[in-house]
């Protein structure tokens, strides 16, 4: 099998509507019911239902954990309602690849946890694509997401979209069964 990644120049939200609009593209071609995004305040999740049907499509929004409120970036009561009412499912959780009781240790002791390890080798992909893993593993583990086919993980680095990938999910405790099938898109520099 021959298939093209995207690669773009740099990260960031000017790749939303191109990284949608390839992964609708795959997801048509694999019959793909299943999409998950990260979206902080919404706007990325609202942009997938525009071209994904919530109706035919299984769109799960992972908004950032609570504990990033005083920066700014959690969904507000109101943002969610709008999400919401599109048919988007949305998920607030701790996260699956650190920023939990293991980093608070690590942060006051020193040392990594093997997430940390896991997040940090996702990283030298991109941020994007450290993101779309870890929002299949939280969708699964919610069970939001089925873990017996594959699914669309659409992702980015601060704001919008800039990575898009083909996913086996599993649940964290069974993180061995993840399988990233395919790289639709993601920044060329992390």
């Amino acid at each position: 099998m021959k298939k093209t990644i995207t690669y773009f120049e740099a990260a960031g939200s000017r790749n939303t509507d191109e990284t949608i609009r390839l992964a609708k593209e795959r997801a048509e071609e694999l019959r793909i019911k299943d999409v998950v995004v990260a979206s902080s305040h919404g706007s990325t999740a609202l942009k997938v239902a525009e071209t994904f049907d919530p109706q035919k499509t299984n769109i799960v929004a992972v908004t950032i954990c609570e504990s990033f409120h005083d920066q700014g970036w959690t969904m507000t009561p109101e943002e969610r309602k709008t999400v919401q009412a599109r048919g988007i499912k949305v998920l607030t959780g701790i996260h699956a690849l650190g920023d939990d009781v293991g980093s608070a240790f690590t942060e006051k002791r020193g040392g990594t946890t093997i997430a940390e390890v896991i997040r940090e080798t996702l990283y030298r992909f991109c941020q994007g694509m450290k993101v779309a893993v870890e929002i299949v593993l939280m969708a699964a583990d919610a069970g939001l997401i089925p873990v017996d086919r594959e699914v669309i993980a659409i992702a980015g680095s601060s704001e919008g979209a800039d990575t898009a990938i083909v996913v086996q999910p599993s649940y964290p405790r069974k993180f061995h069964n993840l399988k990233i099938k395919e790289i639709i898109a993601k920044p060329r520099e992390p």
